[in-house]
């Protein structure tokens, strides 16, 4: 098989695709190109991939209904991301940076943890722009645009969420290596996969929750649910290429945002 600028795992739904292959290398050169300070650039969605959009949104809508936080819903109505076709990281940067003052910025795939909270600080979100393969709309073995968008935009247009997201940035900064690996675990447990009991029903609070069709819909079944504490959570590993065996909740989403305050204040002077 020829050489690709974007690696994937033999078991990704896309890898044996040379078609789909050719389009991750040309929307990852995209972002390759991108200055930082200029929009992030135009991706010409095909029919198929405004499909996969439509067939995740449809999926997730009645899950969001019973599961979704308070802080999502009210970010949800702010950022109005378009049901029926894939939204361009320039559009849905300038909403954001209206409410919140987050700017999307696009990267070729994976960066690093540390590099990705580091950005948080100057309010960038290191975002991929490229769809997960049309065979699986549901799932996604790694973050897309449905992930970022879907999952982050509307937490990101709430004041709550994005001044714990740019707290994690300049604590991040201001941290050495081991204390960084303990941040890492307090963003994934809590911004991406925390929980909460707002009005007595379970709550997601976390982008990669609520973006995903798979883990939205199976983890009061599947997954262990512990109460949220941070020194567990700062103990406990996780893996990012499967769905999550052990989930925090907090008592509400308010109280979750502040547990992780403070830790992150005290970094950051």
């Amino acid at each position: 098989m020829e050489a690709h600028l974007v690696q994937l795992d033999r078991d990704h739904p896309g890898f044996r695709d040379l078609a789909y292959r050719g389009r991750r290398d040309a929307i990852a050169h995209l972002a390759d190109n991108h200055r930082l300070g200029e929009p992030p650039p135009f991706v010409e969605y095909t029919a198929e991939e405004h499909g996969v959009w439509r067939t995740a949104l449809d999926a997730l809508a009645p899950l969001h209904a019973r599961y979704a936080s308070p802080c999502f819903h009210e970010g949800w109505k702010a950022v109005a991301l378009p049901p029926n076709r894939v939204p361009q990281l320039n559009e849905v940067g300038a909403r954001l940076e209206a409410i919140s003052g987050f700017r999307y910025q696009p990267v070729a795939g994976l960066v690093t943890p540390r590099f990705f909270l580091e950005r948080l600080a100057d309010r960038w979100f290191l975002s991929t722009q490229y769809m997960r393969h049309h065979s699986m709309p549901l799932y996604t073995p790694e973050p897309d645009v449905i992930h970022e968008l879907v999952g982050h935009a509307a937490l990101l247009a709430t004041p709550a969420h994005a001044e714990i997201n740019a707290l994690f940035g300049r604590a991040t900064r201001a941290s050495d290596d081991a204390i960084v690996e303990g941040l890492i675990r307090l963003y994934w447990y809590g911004l991406e996969f925390g929980l909460s009991r707002d009005g007595g029903q379970l709550r997601a609070v976390g982008a990669g929750l609520l973006s995903s069709f798979g883990e939205l819909g199976r983890f009061e079944t599947h997954a262990q649910l512990r109460p949220f504490d941070v020194a567990e959570i700062q103990r406990t590993p996780f893996d990012p290429t499967a769905y999550q065996g052990t989930l925090f909740v907090a008592d509400t989403e308010a109280a979750l945002l502040t547990a992780l305050r403070r830790v992150l204040e005290p970094l950051c002077r």
